[in-house]
């Protein structure tokens, strides 16, 4: 069995994802890759990434909500569970993958109101990602939501374009550059640039 989480919970960037899409190289990497590009470019350094802290939202995927089991005594346990958490080691950027990992931690923080399974398509997940960005606070925990995601399909563009709402803009190096800026501008305030001595790289995939 795969862990849980990893990482270091006192590191001030986590990533929260929804057990039925575990992490893989398909949703986060891309991001992460130009976060780091764009930090390099700037700051002729990066990040390190080895201590991001990933956690499954749930210990068990069968309890993830659908369409007609919205949201049971289970899920709300861990809600508990992580506000307790999340509270305690106050992260300053919390990343959520996919529109479950975002009403997650939406309730998490008692945001309201309580959305239902449908409400956070790849449009509306959009605009709280250009939400989260406009209003960025480093003297608090900012939410960005992320697609859990964005697979070569069909709707490959179609994707892009609905988060993104500009034609043919890149979904990985759009919100990568975003990110990567808002990090830039914090860089005084977070404790996570590598030192340049360790060449550790983050390979870590957790799942259910």
């Amino acid at each position: 069995m795969m862990k849980r989480d990893s990482g270091d919970r006192n590191y001030p960037i986590w990533v929260l994802i929804n057990p039925k899409h575990p992490i893989s190289h398909d949703n986060w990497t891309p991001v992460l890759d130009e976060i780091q590009d764009k930090v390099y470019r700037e700051m002729n350094t990066r990040i390190e990434t080895a201590n991001i802290y990933f956690r499954n939202a749930v210990s068990d995927s069968r309890i993830v909500p659908n369409t007609l089991n919205w949201w049971g005594p289970e899920v709300a346990k861990e809600i508990e569970l992580f506000r307790d958490i999340a509270f305690e080691y106050k992260p300053r950027i919390l990343i959520s993958l996919g529109a479950f990992a975002y009403e997650f931690l939406r309730r998490v923080y008692d945001i309201k109101p309580e959305k239902g399974p449908k409400a956070w398509s790849t449009a509306n997940l959009g605009e709280e990602f250009e939400r989260s960005i406009e209003n960025f606070n480093i003297g608090k925990t900012n939410i960005i939501p992320l697609l859990h995601r964005v697979g070569a399909s069909a709707n490959f563009i179609d994707t892009h374009n609905y988060f993104c709402r500009k034609d043919d803009e890149n979904y990985y190096r759009y919100v990568g550059s975003k990110l990567g800026a808002k990090i830039i501008e914090n860089k005084d305030q977070l404790n996570i640039w590598i030192n340049k001595t360790s060449g550790s790289i983050n390979t870590t995939c957790i799942a259910p």
